[in-house]
């Protein structure tokens, strides 16, 4: 039977004998329950004493100094307060005393049941007490008494002193049993894992902010618990990767670091405070990264060399979790990209074929081949990442400049790039049939991007451009128009001007032609020949017009003639200079039993038509009425005897070959003569050094315009880093430069500075 409830005016102590018993039965039987009118009339209680204006004799003593101004209602919560410590005291002893015996899990699951019952009922007794929480603990508080606390809060805090701490001071059996049994779970045993999350949690609640009881303050949890678990995770990690890395590779070992951190991220989530994560996982970070961190720079090369993707991802997934961790693969990589470089020219170049004969294309595809296979590692292995991407830029950089087939010359590589894009961009070729031009030419950009001397490669280009306009044997315009404004995407305006401007001279010269032979048919009924000229701006197009004298032959002089006049009267003042050495024939054989077309150079015709009057003709007389001088007549003629046009019995003198026989109409005889072949590269390299010469003085005179003066140091700094992104400048071109701006007035020495310019204006 329960008690009857106290009068509002009853004493302390029978006061509080109705409470403690109320309070006993919330701790311990709440699983009975409780009646709403035992809990309200428990409530009430608490209250009228509170609020009770009468002070016990027992409890006042007006001459306690500055108690007088307090009213009774200061002294009847105190006395409440003190009471509730003496209950829990009791409570809680009595809870250690049965958690003695206890160890390990078994400790455990008490302490959380404990724990579980223990707080629920506090929150209870807490909201019992709301009047003494709100009125007289707040007010003890804001007088600055932090060691009185609302009634949850002084649960809490009887609960750390009189059991957690004491159960603590026994070799730390709580903490410990947790730690045991996490490394159980990372041994793979399973664990009751919300048991652990319960004992953790608690630890986190018993922490204790002095100014604010409301904030969460993580001292007990860091101090019992995370300190001693992250020393743990050190030991047990440390251990575990030595033994493991002395009996696996690493290639198993990259697996297993990456499984456990994966674990770790995920304790944290299952039963952790998420305040751990940053300590724990920088820990594991360190003791399973970091302290091997040199075996897997050891080993990254060969996981290259075999394409070992998933481990290479691995690497650098784990690598990029710790400060200057992918440094050293950045390095390696850059070295293992340039030998695969280097050895796919030196097997190119190593399979006995001279330098002549190296074929582009196959130089062209052995560098791209490289790129192409190392910027895939990059971006599946290493995410793209912008350390890796330019390691693989100055490795391709490294050796498509410099290889087996370069030798120690700056102009072999581009020079081989102009050639294959020529070929590409030639008519019959497989890829323009094929449909992959455009993927072709976007591969020589590949490469051009990495070209040192780009000038080189333009001037080439240029060159070979020429030749293909000239000769018709582009594939298509649109191919052509396509690479031209990849070029000027790349080197900008000035460089393709010339190249559009090519074009520009192929159209007009096409309407040149037609009004020309408009003309000829009003005028001249007696031209029984087809004739198309192409008139050739001399700054835009490479070409240099023959060396020698040439005789032009009787047959086509009148069209010739024509031409010359019809032209300066169309363009008074502007001369034409002829380029026989470009120009081409076809001629119709009216000797043999078949008629054939030989497809001609305007030299080869010239020798050819000396035939309509003698069968036979001696080399100095060819000369003589041709003027083609005689180290290139003989060439001429070597092709003419193997094609068997004519034949060489005696030294030096040439007959007509009745006997002729083709399986082709028409016979092309006009084939490129290697004297040609050499010169052109000649030509271009000279041409290329001319250019050189004045961009170097004309960069330098702008410098020197903005500057106005300089030491000779920086100016020469200055030049290489403007110059550098069309060609490597040498510095002694460098200096030649300045000498001659110096003598041509541009710059002047400064008058006792030592090596210090002045711009002259």
């Amino acid at each position: 039977m329960e008690p009857p409830m106290p009068a509002a005016s009853a004493d302390l102590a029978t006061t509080w004998a109705f409470l403690e018993e109320g309070v006993d039965h919330i701790m311990t039987k709440l699983q009975t329950g409780v009646s709403y009118s035992k809990y309200m009339s428990l409530y009430t209680v608490a209250y009228n004493y509170c609020t009770s204006s009468k002070i016990n004799n027992t409890s006042s003593d007006s001459g306690i100094g500055g108690l007088s101004n307090r009213t009774g209602a200061n002294l009847m919560g105190s006395d409440l307060y003190n009471h509730l410590i003496r209950y829990f005291v009791v409570h809680l002893k009595n809870l250690r005393e049965q958690s003695e015996a206890l160890q390990e899990e078994n400790l455990l699951r008490y302490y959380a049941q404990e724990w579980d019952r223990y707080t629920t009922g506090a929150n209870y007794i807490n909201r019992l007490f709301t009047y003494l929480n709100r009125h007289w603990v707040k007010r003890e508080r804001d007088e600055g008494r932090k060691n009185v606390y609302p009634v949850y809060t002084l649960a809490l805090v009887q609960w750390r002193n009189n059991l957690f701490v004491p159960i603590q001071q026994k070799h730390t059996k709580l903490a410990g049993a947790v730690l045991r049994l996490i490394e159980q779970q990372r041994n793979g045993e399973t664990i009751d894992q919300g048991l652990v999350k319960k004992v953790v949690d608690s630890f986190v609640s018993l922490g204790l902010d002095e100014t604010d009881t409301n904030k969460a303050c993580l001292d007990v949890y860091r101090e019992h618990f995370e300190g001693p678990f992250i020393t743990a995770t050190e030991k047990f990690y440390k251990q575990e990767s030595e033994s493991f890395l002395a009996e696996h590779s690493v290639s198993e070992y990259l697996k297993k670091a990456e499984e456990r951190l994966k674990e770790e991220e995920d304790r944290v989530d299952r039963y952790l405070n998420t305040q751990t994560r940053k300590a724990l996982i920088g820990k594991c970070e360190h003791v399973l990264i970091r302290e091997h961190a040199p075996l897997m720079w050891d080993s990254f090369e060969n996981l290259l060399d075999f394409d070992k993707d998933e481990d290479l991802q691995r690497m650098y997934a784990l690598l990029s979790r710790i400060p200057e961790g992918l440094d050293p693969l950045r390095k390696r990589f850059e070295e293992h990209v340039k030998k695969a470089g280097l050895l796919a020219v030196s097997k190119l170049a190593g399979e006995g074929t001279t330098e002549e004969a190296l074929d582009p294309k196959a130089y062209v595809d052995a560098l791209l081949e490289v790129h192409q296979k190392n910027s895939e590692t990059v971006t599946r292995s290493f995410r793209g990442e912008a350390g890796f991407v330019a390691s693989l830029d100055k490795a391709c950089r490294d050796f498509a400049n410099r290889n087996a087939a370069t030798g120690n010359s700056n102009t072999k590589s581009p020079e081989l790039l102009a050639k294959h894009a020529d070929l590409l961009l030639r008519k019959n070729n497989k890829l323009a049939e094929e449909g992959d031009l455009e993927g072709a030419l976007n591969r020589v950009m590949i490469l051009f991007k990495y070209i040192e001397d780009k000038d080189v490669f333009q001037t080439f280009y240029t060159t070979k451009l020429s030749k293909r306009l000239i000769h018709g044997v582009s594939a298509s315009d649109e191919s052509e128009a396509s690479m031209i404004s990849k070029l000027k995407e790349a080197c900008g305006f000035e460089y393709t001007n010339k190249l559009q401007r090519m074009f520009t001279d192929m159209s007009l010269s096409k309407d040149l032609t037609d009004s020309f032979k408009e003309r000829m048919q009003q005028n001249h009924d007696d031209m029984d020949m087809t004739f198309s000229v192409m008139v050739l701006g001399t700054n835009f197009w490479p070409l240099n017009p023959p060396s020698h004298e040439f005789v032009i032959p009787a047959e086509i002089l009148p069209t010739y003639d024509r031409f010359q006049k019809y032209y300066q009267q169309k363009h008074s003042g502007r001369k034409l200079t002829w380029l026989w050495n470009y120009c081409k024939n076809e001629l119709r054989t009216n000797y043999l039993n078949q008629k054939y077309i030989l497809m001609t150079s305007s030299y080869q015709m010239a020798v050819l038509v000396q035939y309509n009057k003698n069968d036979t003709l001696s080399l100095e007389e060819l000369i003589a009425a041709t003027s083609i001088p005689k180290e290139l007549m003989t060439q001429i003629l070597a092709v003419f005897v193997k094609a068997k046009v004519l034949i060489n019995e005696e030294t030096d003198q040439y007959d007509l070959n009745p006997g002729f026989k083709s399986k082709k109409i028409r016979v092309n005889l006009n084939q490129p003569i290697k004297a040609e072949v050499k010169t052109e590269t000649a030509d271009v390299l000279k041409a290329v050094d001319e250019d050189r010469k004045f961009v170097i003085q004309a960069t330098i005179v702008r410098i020197m315009k903005a500057r106005k003066t300089m030491k000779n140091q920086s100016l020469v700094q200055e030049v290489i880093s403007q110059i550098s992104q069309r060609f490597a400048p040498k510095i002694p071109d460098i200096k030649k430069a300045i000498d001659t701006l110096l003598e041509k007035d541009y710059i002047e020495r400064v008058e006792g500075q030592r090596d210090t310019f002045a711009y002259v204006a």
